[in-house]
């Protein structure tokens, strides 16, 4: 078959039809096939089925299925599977096995895997450490959590400024079987450990043996903090499409590098939280919809929509406020939902664009005159091309009077230029005051406006109607 041929095949195939497939061979405990049909995919693949497995046929059988796999493939598979996961299969294999898995998972696979687990088995684990070793985890294990020191691994290559490119080559052979990346070489102080340069492994290869990596360095390296938190990490990584970044302490040594497989992990991470924010969900972490229970579900939910709830009340008094002007046009309550729901629904678009553009770096706090301007711009804009079309409805189909269409159209041009105004406004103005963006976002923004909308609706329509 021709390589071609082979791509077309691995493309093409249906991977949920070959899960189930697994799926049944097991239910019909014919573990040889199985083993024989795992190996087959690789580590990412295997995680997945072992998750589906999971699903239809209980932990105790991934467990199984686990145990069944080689050695070395299995510490691969297991540094794709879920935390949770991770945390189960430990406690249900034996000691030696955890000791294997835990020698050859990457040290901050381990890391995150040592954070999960009880005590008391993080203790057994770490008597089998060095002095060395214990301390090097223990020192991990202590940084915050979401910083720039809980993502990163010690395991990197470093070079000194003084050593000849073959030197360096046959160094990066040496070391580079146990670090996560060798294609940036990280030049340090030979006393004190700083970080003083960088330089590419393509760099290295291109130059001759005898050049000093003094000459081939770059001196101006982009680092942070131990403590830098993990959201202003991933905004580095993708502002400048990093592979690796490295780490330094408070006297600026390096201790430790965080590669761009791991800041996939954050950005989906930062990203879910920001969704649960914008939904009005607290609480509920990483977890999936499916693995929380319906009482968790309830309490991530409960509180935001108390809150808005409460606000709610608040809209109904500017109603009952506005009764006796409602009982003399009662066609005015006919228009209330559409001016409420465009009016959050138009807060809604602003707030959503201004989280999207401070999360990218490309609104700042300093742009909020522009970002005003413009807003108000595009709400008269809006707001006028709806109320053309609403006053031609209102006329020609309600078959309203003109002062009606004139009223609820008049409203809806304010509203939505507030409503834009005030939705663009929130998020930057929850920044300035160090509250999450994403805050102001969804319910929050929509049941302002909803009261906004009805205080202006009853203003104009009191000026206009006369009542």
């Amino acid at each position: 078959m021709s390589e071609e041929k082979e791509l077309e095949t691995l493309d093409t195939r249906d991977f949920d039809a070959e899960v189930e497939e697994i799926i049944e061979m097991i239910e019909e405990k014919k573990y040889g096939r199985v083993r024989s049909a795992m190996i087959e995919y690789n580590a990412v693949d295997i995680a997945e089925i072992l998750e589906e497995v999971n699903d239809h046929l209980g932990l105790d059988m991934v467990i199984l299925i686990f145990r069944m796999l080689p050695k070395d493939l299995s510490v691969d598979v297991f540094a794709y599977l879920p935390e949770e996961e991770q945390v189960e299969i430990i406690n249900g294999i034996t000691q030696k096995e955890i000791d294997h898995i835990i020698e050859e998972l990457a040290f901050d696979d381990m890391i995150d895997l040592l954070e999960e687990l009880p005590a008391n088995l993080v203790d057994k684990i770490l008597m089998k450490t060095t002095r060395e070793e214990r301390r090097l985890i223990n020192t991990f294990l202590n940084y915050p959590e979401n910083s720039a020191g809980s993502l990163m691994t010690p395991d990197y290559i470093d070079l000194k400024k003084t050593m000849t490119v073959a030197e360096s080559l046959k160094h990066i052979k040496e070391a580079g079987v146990d670090s996560e990346t060798i294609y940036s070489c990280y030049v340090i102080d030979v006393v004190g450990r700083s970080l003083i340069g960088v330089v590419s492994l393509k760099a290295l290869i291109m130059a001759e043996p005898d050049d000093l990596v003094e000459d081939l360095m770059h001196t101006e390296v982009m680092s942070v903090s131990v403590l830098t938190d993990q959201e202003e990490v991933s905004n580095i990584f993708k502002r400048y499409g990093l592979l690796a970044l490295p780490v330094v302490d408070r006297e600026g040594r390096l201790v430790g590098i965080i590669t761009v497989d791991d800041i996939f992990e954050v950005i989906d991470e930062e990203a879910t939280e920001d969704f649960q924010k914008m939904a009005g969900v607290t609480g509920a972490g990483d977890d999936e919809y499916l693995d929380m229970g319906v009482l968790k579900h309830v309490r991530t939910r409960l509180p935001w929509l108390f809150i808005l709830m409460c606000s709610y009340m608040i809209t109904g008094g500017i109603i009952t406020s506005f009764e006796n002007m409602l009982s003399s046009c009662i066609s005015l309550v006919t228009y209330m939902p559409m001016l409420m729901g465009t009016g959050g629904n138009s807060g809604s678009q602003s707030s959503t664009l201004i989280i999207r553009g401070m999360a990218t770096d490309e609104i700042d706090l300093k742009d909020i005159a522009r970002v005003l301007w413009k807003e108000i711009r595009i709400g008269v804009l809006v707001g006028i091309c709806l109320s053309i079309l609403n006053f031609l409805r209102i006329i020609y189909i309600d078959g309203e009077p003109p002062m009606v269409a004139l009223t609820v159209c008049g409203a809806m041009m304010i509203i939505v230029m507030l409503a834009k105004s005030a939705g663009a406004m929130l998020p930057m103005i929850a920044k300035a005051v160090h509250i999450d963006p994403a805050l102001m976002a969804g319910p929050v923004v929509s049941s302002l406006t909803d009261m906004m909308s009805l205080g202006i609706y009853f203003l104009f329509a009191s000026m206009v109607l006369g009542i």
